[in-house]
This record gives C-alpha cells, sequence and structure tokens, in this order.
C-alpha cells in the first residue's frame, strides 16, 4: 500500500487561476508528495497522466515501466512522466521512498525533450547549487500556509530552481563525468569516502599518483575548483544533509565531517552558505514566524 508522508493537491480551481496569473503560467505545480513504496509494491498510475511528473528517488530501489520500457532505478536517481503518459514502478526488496512533484505550464513543453530518462545525480560541485531536500520542504511548508496568489508565486520561483536542479544539474555532472580525467573521478571519490578527516593538498596527490602542482592543475582544468576547495564544498554539503536531516548538535557534525574547531566551522559555514549552522536549521520556523506576524 502506497504512503503518502506529505501531500499536497492544488485544486482545480487554484490551477486554473494559476493558468492566468502572467508570473505562475509558464511553470506550476499541481500536486507534491513524499512518497513511501513498501517492500514489493506497485506504484502505478495506469491512465495517461494529466500533467508532468518529476519523481525522485532519494532512498532504495526498483524498475519504472515507462512506454513499454523497463528501467532499473536506484537511489539518487530520477526520472520525468510527460503528460500523456501512464507509467508503473515496482518497489525492491527494501522499498523505495520518492519525492514527486506534477507540474505543468508553458516552459515544461520547452524541457519536455528531456523527459522518460531515468538520470542519476552524480556528485559535482556544480550539482550544489541548491540543496535538493532544502527545496523539497520549503515547498511544503510553503503550501501549508494556504494557496493565495503570492504563495503561489513564491512556490512557482522555488519549483522553478527545484526543477532545475535536476534538468540542468544532472546534464553538468554527466558531461563532468564524461570528460573527467580517471584520476580526477578517482580522488573525488576519495574524498567523498574521507569526508572526516582533514586532507592536505599532499595527500590528495599522492592518492592520485602525482605530484601536487600538476594534480592541482588537472583537477582545476576538469571541475573548475582546486583539489582543497572542492573537498571543502563537500563537507559543507554533508554538514547541510546533517542539519537537515539529524538534531545532532553543530558541535558533533563539526568534528563528524572533520572540524576540530566548532567555532571555525561555524565561521567556514556561514561564509560559504550566507548563514549560521543554526540559522540554516531554523530556517523554516524562522520563516513561517515572519509570515504569520505579516498576515495578522
Amino acid at each position: 500500500m502506497l504512503i503518502r508522508k506529505r501531500h499536497f493537491i492544488i485544486p482545480p480551481t487554484i490551477v486554473g487561476e494559476q493558468k492566468n496569473n502572467p508570473i505562475t503560467r509558464d511553470l506550476y505545480l499541481t500536486e507534491i508528495a513524499n512518497l513511501l513504496i513498501p517492500i514489493n509494491e506497485t506504484w502505478t498510475y495506469p491512465e495517461p497522466l494529466a500533467d508532468h511528473m518529476l519523481a525522485y528517488c532519494y532512498k532504495g530501489d526498483g524498475f519504472v515501466s515507462i512506454a513499454g520500457d523497463q528501467i532499473p532505478v536506484r537511489q539518487n536517481q530520477f526520472f520525468i512522466i510527460p503528460a500523456g503518459f501512464g507509467f508503473s514502478y515496482l518497489s525492491d526488496k527494501q522499498g523505495a521512498n520518492f519525492y514527486t512533484c506534477h507540474f505543468n505550464g508553458s516552459k515544461s513543453q520547452i524541457l519536455s525533450k528531456d523527459f522518460t530518462v531515468v538520470r542519476d545525480l552524480l556528485p559535482s560541485v556544480n550539482n550544489m547549487v541548491a540543496n535538493r531536500l532544502m527545496l523539497f520542504d520549503e515547498i511544503f511548508n510553503n503550501l501549508g500556509n494556504g494557496f493565495h496568489n503570492e504563495n503561489l508565486e513564491y512556490v512557482s520561483f522555488c519549483f522553478g530552481h527545484l526543477l532545475a536542479t535536476f534538468v540542468y544539474a544532472c546534464k553538468t555532472s554527466d558531461d563532468i563525468a564524461e570528460e573527467q580525467n580517471p584520476v580526477v573521478r578517482k580522488a573525488i571519490s576519495y574524498m567523498e569516502s574521507n569526508l572526516a578527516k582533514t586532507l592536505t593538498l599532499e595527500q590528495l596527490a599522492a592518492e592520485a599518483g602525482y605530484s601536487p602542482t600538476y594534480f592541482t592543475t588537472t583537477f582545476k582544468a576538469a571541475t573548475g575548483y582546486p583539489p582543497i576547495q572542492y573537498f571543502n564544498h563537500l563537507r559543507i554539503m554533508r554538514a547541510c544533509e546533517y542539519l537537515d536531516q539529524t538534531r545532532m548538535k553543530v558541535k558533533e557534525i563539526a568534528f563528524r565531517i572533520g572540524y576540530a574547531d566548532p567555532y571555525y566551522f561555524s565561521k567556514d559555514f556561514a561564509k560559504k552558505m550566507g548563514m549560521s549552522p543554526r540559522r540554516y536549521r531554523n530556517r523554516f520556523v524562522m520563516r513561517n514566524r515572519k509570515y504569520h506576524i505579516a498576515n495578522t
């Protein structure tokens, strides 16, 4: 049985207003959900979808059947079902978790050539421009505030940003994966496996088998970033995940990602993210409080 952890359907009358609103008519949401598909369960839309649907698998494995093709779907992959198509998904032995967004608008037609393909979300700096889970939460929290025009306009912009992190960032990471020096790919994998350590340029270069100078030149040519700066980006993004998904104290998170000094971690986090770790964690509460005050 399909379990909807969070779920909003925009009423048809409100969707009609979005179609006529010059701010939202290019791209607007009609439904959003956080789904749990239990072990060996089938999630299906046998009838053609009225809108396009983004499906992001953030946990678990299974198979999706689209237009007669059965395609494996793993954790950190996504697909987009075009309007007019049905589909079915069968979860594997551990079940699966998805975020889904039903959407439409004139801009969605422009993007439709990229739909139906199951794509990976490969790790790259370009792929970390946005925190996807943060954007999903932002949309859910705002829809909880009601369906008035200004709120839906804001949601529309949030969703446009979210969709871009899938469609365009994925292309970028695919291109990087194809073009990167295998040694650079190996170095990135090594970084991801050692986020709790304080790696030096010399250690990374030794792992790659290059001199520090040549390794830096090669790595920056492939990614656009020096190795240590790239590594620090990975650590901060892992910190964002801990702040969003756990109740660990900031001090504990700092130690988990290799910072011996929590004060320096907070300073570095604020420099990269534009806010302190505590403010980042409490951003929804703060924003919703302001919204409540403004509307009382």
